[in-house]
């Protein structure tokens, strides 16, 4: 039997979620997340895999590739230029 958590989410025990596993399946597909618990804390939460896509999608968008991150680094356009005095070895 489904119980309302604090956050508005029906959860389920794993052991009532495994019997009615036709039920929980079916108010995820309706668009009513349900959260599953093992001895009273969440362990999964079961969307719908319309819903489970838009997350991942807003995922992908919300971080920057690698490649974006390099290209947003300033660019040190001056020429570098080396004197002999950095190549020096320290003298003991």
């Amino acid at each position: 039997m489904a119980r309302q958590n604090n956050d508005a989410l029906p959860s389920w025990s794993v052991r009532d979620a495994r019997k009615r596993l036709s039920a929980v399946v079916e108010a995820a597909r309706r668009g009513q997340p349900q959260l599953v618990t093992r001895r009273g804390a969440p362990v999964v939460a079961v969307i719908a895999a319309e819903d489970y896509a838009s997350l991942r999608r807003l995922q992908q968008t919300a971080q920057p590739s690698f490649v974006d991150h390099l290209l947003a680094m300033p660019r040190d356009d001056e020429r570098f230029v080396r004197s002999d005095a950095d190549l020096r070895l320290p003298e003991a």
